[in-house]
């Protein structure tokens, strides 16, 4: 498993995440190394929206993002997952699959995803970023059901 964060000015480093990922393990490897700083960059004004998966959802994990003073985007959890990341995991895919033959062997496997992810282009990430707002106004006129994102 991969994690990856976007943002319309920069980009996480692809991280790959060995074993489980606990709510400890997501706050010391990808928060605290990842996140935070890569938040600091973007400004005061950065929001983090992750999902609800259980690490992120942990008592130490949302204990950290409270002391770190992280702005968190409040999102419910019977929702229709339209994090931008979702796209970019697909493109990231599309990319990697392009490769001939497959790769050997997993080192091979996590070179190209990093190749790739630093490949896609910075206006695409824009525009899955700026797609937000569409995004949240066509969940809501499908009371949250079906959307083409």
């Amino acid at each position: 498993m991969v994690w990856g964060g976007i943002s319309t000015r920069l980009r996480t480093p692809l991280y790959h995440i060995v074993g489980n990922l606990t709510g400890v393990r997501y706050q010391n490897e990808i928060l605290q190394a990842l996140v935070v700083p890569a938040l600091q960059a973007i400004g005061p004004h950065a929001i983090l929206q992750d999902d609800n998966a259980p690490p992120h959802r942990s008592a130490a994990v949302n204990t950290f993002i409270q002391q770190a003073r992280v702005n968190r985007m409040l999102w419910p959890a019977n929702r229709p997952d339209l994090n931008p990341i979702e796209q970019m995991w697909d493109e990231l895919c599309r990319r990697v699959q392009q490769h001939h033959p497959p790769p050997a062997n997993l080192g091979q496997l996590l070179q190209w995803l990093q190749q790739e992810w630093n490949g896609v282009p910075r206006a695409f990430i824009c525009n899955l970023i700026h797609s937000m707002r569409q995004r949240c106004v066509e969940c809501l006129a499908h009371n949250g059901g079906h959307t083409r994102y």
